[in-house]
């Protein structure tokens, strides 16, 4: 009589796809080798135009310009940026501060980025108003007030306009 080929389990793990693959050792071979063929093109592909800023990738792409300090969040620019550079590269500061765990929330009043910035009130009213019609701040009205914070849109194009500089 033959002996009993034993099964073999499988755990694969790619990021956030997980799968099992049990049974027979050649099975289990081949069925791996279908799942790489199909789920790594696929997974190389939606990497590729997946657009999403982590904590480490803001430090990274925003770190020259922004520092946190134990007054909050703030821009140190090295050179003299525009009012609608100053004002985005704030909200990443603040971004950046909120997702390291140091402050509750990734949203400004007018009222805060007119301290922290130490911009004239009607130039950041307006670069704000330019910033969330372009989609690259987003507004949200709560009981106690308008509030702003940077989009994903809004992260990438900052990233592109102080490449050109």
């Amino acid at each position: 009589m033959l002996s009993e080929q034993k099964k073999l389990k499988v755990h694969v793990k790619l990021d956030a796809f997980e799968t099992d693959i049990e049974g027979l050792p050649d099975e289990v071979g081949l069925e791996f080798n279908r799942l790489l063929a199909k789920v790594v093109p696929t997974y190389d592909l939606a990497k590729k135009i997946l657009l999403s800023y982590g904590l480490n990738d803001m430090v990274t792409k925003f770190g020259a310009y922004v520092r946190i300090t134990p007054e909050g969040p703030r821009v140190l620019p090295e050179k003299q940026l525009s009012d609608k550079f100053l004002i985005a590269l704030q909200l990443v500061a603040v971004k950046i501060s909120a997702e390291s765990g140091r402050q509750s929330t990734h949203r400004v009043t007018l009222q805060e980025l007119e301290r922290t910035t130490g911009l004239n009130p009607k130039s950041i009213s307006s670069r704000l108003s330019e910033l969330v019609k372009a989609g690259q701040v987003e507004r949200v009205v709560v009981d106690d007030g308008k509030y702003y914070f940077i989009t994903t849109m809004g992260m990438e194009w900052l990233e592109r306009q102080l490449g050109k500089k």
